[in-house]
Parts: structure tokens; C-alpha cells; sequence
């Protein structure tokens, strides 16, 4: 490792512009977003002779969160390395994965597949389409609720109801008009309950909503019906949509059938 360091000092301007022709001779597909900050520090780690780990994970990072993937960022840094031993070339060189010390690529694959974990994570807590939460995610705060009222000794179904929104369709009609008609139910219960209430999609034609019990709940779900009711039927591609169904659901009295319930649910 220290060779390979004391043998690029001073050289990180020129060591970067053969790193990026070698880079994109091998097949960088991303030319003109090639030349991200965490290019130039590592050209700089390696000028001074200083550690490699914490920029290359920057670099690892900031290539996923570029959309880059594995594959080629790996073959980035095959190319850095290359053109790193072989300095009497122009860039021109041949990366050679094999060849790359495992010191080099570990930092950049670590620092990407973290970014891609938060990506997973996120994705799986949040249905992309209509940006409701997930059927797992509701299941982990009915887990919460249940925690709370056992501990205050009480039955959750005394502060807490759920609420289903559902829309029917025929079958034959195909899946364009459920998906923008439930992508309007949700801008219309993010709209009438928000106040930190969970609201999740449970399938492609039913949400729920896990809200305290107050007042005036009933007047917000009516509100629900008219408004989703209202949106559907000012766009003509959404009239095969059939009513607006919104109930309220009590809960049961242990969080595993809570769970088995949300799957009957419509």
C-alpha cells in the first residue's frame, strides 16, 4: 500500500486527468458526470500520501448516490489504480479488476452499498407511487400503539381506530384508472389527516389510516368520501371507478390479530 501512495505524490492534477481518460477509455458510461468532488479527494489523499479509506467511501457514496452502479464505479477505481502504476502512459491503459488491491475497492464498495441501504430502506417504508406508507410500516406502528396502551393498561381500541379507504373497479377495465384514482385518494387523506396520523397503502385498491379516536373523526371521514368521490369523478379516464368506501375499523384486542386483519380488510 505505502509504495503505491509515495509513488503518486504530488502529481493528483495530472493523476486526475489520466484517471478520468483511462475511466472512460474502459467504458465510464456517465462522461460529464464523471467529475464529482470525491474525485478530487482522493487525487489529493494520494498526492499527499495520506490515508485512502475515508475518500474513497466518499467517492463509493457519491457515485450511488449518482445512480451509479457497482460495476462501474469498480472499474473506476481499476482505472485509477492502473493508470497509478503505470504513469509513462496517457490514460490509455487496460483496468485490470484482479489487480486492484482489495484495500482499494472495499472502502468504494462500503461507502456505496450505504447509500443504497438507506435507498432500500427507504423505499421499503414508502410505496413510491402514491408516497403512502407501506403495509409493514403500519404493521410496526400498530406494534407501537399496542406497546402504549398495554403499558397504560388499557384497551388500544379505546384511542385508536382504523380507518380503510377503498375504491372498486372492474377487473376488465385494466390498471390505469385504480392507480390514478388511488394516487388522488392519497393526496386527499394526506390532506384531511394531518396531524402525524399513519397513512399507508394496504393494496393497489385499499389504504388505512391508524388515527386516535377524537370527536370529530366521523366528520373527517365523510369529508374523505366526498373529496376522493369529487376528484374521481372530475377526470372522465377515472369514471370506471366505482364508490368510495370509507370505514372505520375497530381494533382488535392483541397485535398479532390486528396484523391478520389488515389482509381481509376492504
Amino acid at each position: 500500500m505505502s509504495n503505491w501512495i509515495q509513488g503518486c505524490n504530488g502529481v493528483d492534477r495530472a493523476l486526475r486527468m489520466r484517471w478520468r481518460t483511462a475511466s472512460l477509455a474502459a467504458g465510464w458510461p456517465f462522461p460529464s458526470d464523471w467529475g464529482v468532488r470525491a474525485v478530487d479527494a482522493v487525487c489529493r489523499a494520494v498526492a499527499l500520501g495520506e490515508d485512502l479509506t475515508e475518500p474513497l467511501g466518499r467517492l463509493g457514496a457519491a457515485r450511488a448516490e449518482a445512480g451509479v452502479g457497482l460495476s462501474e464505479a469498480l472499474l473506476d477505481v481499476a482505472a485509477l489504480h492502473a493508470v497509478s502504476i503505470d504513469e509513462g502512459t496517457d490514460g490509455l491503459v487496460s483496468p485490470d479488476h484482479d489487480a486492484v488491491p482489495a484495500w482499494l475497492l472495499r472502502p468504494l464498495a462500503l461507502g456505496w452499498a450505504d447509500v443504497q441501504a438507506e435507498y432500500t430502506v427507504g423505499r421499503e417504508v414508502q410505496d413510491p407511487l402514491t408516497g403512502l406508507t407501506t403495509a409493514s410500516y403500519l404493521r410496526t406502528r400498530l406494534h407501537e400503539v399496542y406497546r402504549g396502551a398495554f403499558a397504560a393498561g388499557r384497551p388500544v381500541d379505546t384511542d385508536h381506530v382504523l380507518i380503510t379507504v377503498s375504491l372498486d373497479i372492474s377487473a376488465d377495465t385494466g390498471g390505469y384508472p385504480l392507480m390514478m384514482a388511488m394516487v388522488l385518494a392519497a393526496d386527499v387523506l394526506r390532506e384531511v389527516f394531518d396531524s402525524g396520523e399513519t397513512v399507508s397503502l394496504l393494496r393497489s385498491d385499499t389504504a388505512a389510516v391508524l388515527a386516535p379516536r377524537e370527536p370529530c373523526l366521523h366528520t373527517r371521514c365523510d369529508r374523505i368520501r366526498q373529496l376522493v368521490h369529487r376528484r374521481i369523478a372530475a377526470d372522465p379516464a377515472l369514471h370506471p371507478v366505482g364508490p368510495v368506501r370509507v370505514r372505520q375499523e375497530p381494533l382488535p384486542t392483541d397485535h398479532a390479530t390486528a396484523c391478520a386483519m389488515l389482509g381481509t380488510l376492504d
